[in-house]
């Protein structure tokens, strides 16, 4: 089959690979029919998560149709179409026991494209099938439950539960990329007062607006800091999500809180950033860091069903699997392209009118 390599940092390909096999009796194997790539692939790709070792298929996120099971999968069968989430579970150690499946310790948690091979391919070996993915409802588009592999239950709950966003809080989220722009979409189902969004970038900016921010602020040309003093009184902000991944933005957002404020991190760092503790101490500040255990999943995929939640405006440009390679080029470049999310799919790709412009003007 083919897949996306991983080669050593800034290194990979779309190319021929051994299809996957059921090695464990609790596996399945899913055929990839929709994928994506998510901003932890690039972080892979600068080297900032060594674990991922050379030759590794990349991707955590897709929807798939069962095509094999091992003996002791008891809830599926072939032919069954499957949302493979990020994060697998044992179901069996003390964490998954918890619903804390992204500290599984049973050999689950997130594994897919980190610890075994990953879903940029045409077909992936899922462990722990009965426990790691969830069946799509018929009346529902790939499109429509991809982006709960990973964005929209990462967002919920490291940033909008773990942040504890109450009605009337005002929430202020330091980075408008997939995954900020999934804690707006979010944070709404607690109505809060006042969300908040900060970026560099006034496109992304207009997103969070189209997304359901009330105030946005652009740190290049603003005080952030300033500003959100000025909206909440000289207060600060009572939840502060971070939602990029650099020093500089978890720093800013143990700035931006109120006294009993909350800071949820979100983003994937890749070096230290400064804890002031010699500010924050007396302040009763609540910091909280971790990987997403996808427990909300089943929860965010009925509101999705019930028309509660519309995750589709994610999907900013769409490819074909054998594209995966340039549709890193125009995810990575976001900057230029806009993108969101990119959607990589098995099924033939109509042209896109402003990839062929942009190839005309290049």
């Amino acid at each position: 089959m083919k897949a996306l390599v991983y080669h050593g940092p800034g290194q990979r390909s779309w190319e021929d690979v051994p299809d996957p096999v059921i090695i464990d009796p609790t596996d399945a194997i899913v055929r990839v029919d929709s994928a994506t790539i998510c901003g932890t692939d690039l972080h892979i790709l600068k080297g900032d998560v060594p674990e991922v070792k050379p030759g590794t298929v990349l991707g955590h996120e897709a929807v798939g149709t069962v095509v094999a099971v091992g003996s002791a999968v008891t809830t599926l069968a072939e032919g069954d179409r499957v949302l493979v989430s990020c994060i697998t579970s044992c179901g069996r150690c003390r964490f998954c026991k918890e619903a804390r499946y992204g500290l599984c310790t049973g050999g689950g948690g997130w594994v897919f494209g980190h610890l075994i091979d990953g879903l940029q391919a045409e077909y992936a070996r899922v462990p722990f099938a009965d426990t790691s993915v969830y069946k799509v409802p018929v009346e529902l588009t790939d499109e429509q439950v991809l982006f709960l592999a990973d964005i929209l239950p990462t967002a919920f709950e490291c940033g909008v539960l773990n942040g504890r966003v109450e009605p009337g809080d005002t929430v202020a989220i330091v980075g408008a990329g997939p995954i900020g722009l999934a804690a707006i979409m979010t944070a709404k189902l607690f109505t809060p007062g006042k969300i908040v969004a900060i970026d560099l970038a006034d496109a992304r900016l207009d997103r969070a607006l189209e997304f359901g921010a009330d105030v946005v602020i652009n740190n290049s040309r603003e005080d952030a800091l300033a500003r959100v003093q000025e909206l909440t009184d000289g207060l600060g902000a009572d939840v502060a999500i971070e939602a990029v991944g650099v020093p500089e933005t978890f720093e800013l957002c143990t700035e931006l809180i109120r006294p009993g404020g909350r800071v949820a991190n979100v983003g994937v760092h890749g070096c230290s950033a400064t804890l002031h503790l010699e500010r924050l101490w007396i302040r009763d500040v609540l910091i909280t860091t971790g990987l997403v255990d996808t427990f909300t999943t089943p929860k965010l995929l009925k509101l999705i069903a019930e028309g509660r939640l519309d995750p589709t405006p994610f999907a900013t440009h769409r490819f074909e699997l054998a594209d995966t390679e340039q549709a890193y080029d125009v995810f990575s470049d976001a900057a230029n392209t806009n993108a969101l999310k990119v959607v990589l799919t098995a099924e033939p790709v109509a042209p896109q009118p402003e990839l062929a412009r942009a190839a005309l003007t290049a």
